[in-house]
């Protein structure tokens, strides 16, 4: 498959929806919204549909255009960006009744669910490998677009910490930091900001966290009630599981956030030696090798004891 399919496909669509996974990060709001401004530029109207997100990104050019839901049922063309499996698209009844999909995606454990599937699990960020796109494409990259771009960065790589983070990543930041693009302010909107009800939610996860295996796991989690006694908000519960992974010597962070009565999310981050997407795929979830994720069915106790056994094996 080559971009020049992708191409094909979008210019021959009269309608097109883009969607991404559920509770929704940076990378998958930028790149919701970068997909948008490249698809204006091609001169391609289209849905961005997003059920809900965190009002932190508010700050994003075209954050207004995206919708709830869409009175259009069958569209020519779908594209999911930054999503490993269909089932973890919000509204994914869009993307199953689409005449055409198309997947742009950076997740290891993708598992090519498009009819098109463009999937570089060497990125860092779904919205670099936009921003490569765009450049073959010969679309300029604006402020608008870039900024789109840099906030699926900053966040996916936790403002260039992370693994994966690369001498390209640094060369397109200061690329558009001469563009306009304001590095600080995006970095400050979502990774330094918290809002009263994460806050509130730090302290309850700090105050259950559990430091297990010599120190070398934390596990953690919030309830249903938890986030309706603080009035939680979608992405309130962001930037939690990261709490036990900046403590010293611990190798796999383990937070668990109730979804259902007996189903739960379970989020993990691991240092330099644990694979956690592996782990993750022993619950049909996936990821990253330092960041993945998967749902449980269970109880909390129950979730624990199953999460724990399989990271004592991975350790």
């Amino acid at each position: 498959m080559t971009l020049d399919e992708i191409l094909k496909e979008i210019k021959v669509a009269q309608n097109i929806v883009i969607l991404t996974h559920e509770s929704p990060d940076g990378d998958a709001i930028g790149s919701s919204l970068a997909m948008r401004l490249m698809l204006k530029e091609l001169e391609k109207e289209c849905d961005v549909i997003i059920p809900e997100y965190s009002r932190l990104f508010d700050f994003l050019p075209g954050i207004e255009t995206i919708k709830k839901e869409s009175e259009i049922k069958n569209y020519d063309l779908a594209i999911a960006v930054d999503c490993a499996d269909i089932k973890r698209i919000a509204k994914k009844e869009y993307f199953e009744n689409a005449k055409k999909t198309i997947v742009i995606d950076h997740h290891g454990s993708n598992n090519m669910f498009g009819d098109l599937n463009y999937v570089n699990p060497v990125s860092p960020a779904c919205c670099e490998i936009l921003a490569g796109i765009a450049e073959y494409f010969k679309m300029k990259i604006t402020k608008e677009l870039g900024t789109c771009i840099m906030t699926g960065i900053i966040t996916d790589t936790g403002g260039f910490r992370h693994d994966g983070t690369n001498s390209e990543t640094f060369e397109f930041a200061a690329e558009l930091v001469r563009k306009g693009v304001n590095i600080p302010y995006i970095y400050k909107r979502t990774l330094n900001t918290k809002t009263k009800a994460n806050f509130l939610l730090t302290k309850k996860v700090i105050d259950r966290m559990e430091l297990l295996e010599d120190g070398k796991v934390t596990f953690t989690y919030i309830t249903i009630k938890d986030e309706e006694e603080v009035n939680a908000e979608p992405g309130d519960h962001e930037g939690l599981v990261e709490i036990g992974r900046d403590i010293e010597g611990v190798e796999v962070s383990i937070f668990v956030r109730q979804k259902e009565e007996n189903a739960f999310k379970i989020s993990l981050r691991s240092g330099n030696e644990v694979n956690v997407s592996d782990v993750c795929l022993m619950f049909g979830g996936g990821g990253h090798p330092r960041a993945a994720g998967g749902l449980i069915q269970g109880t909390l106790e129950q979730v624990r004891e199953k999460v724990l056994k399989e990271v004592k094996k991975a350790l």
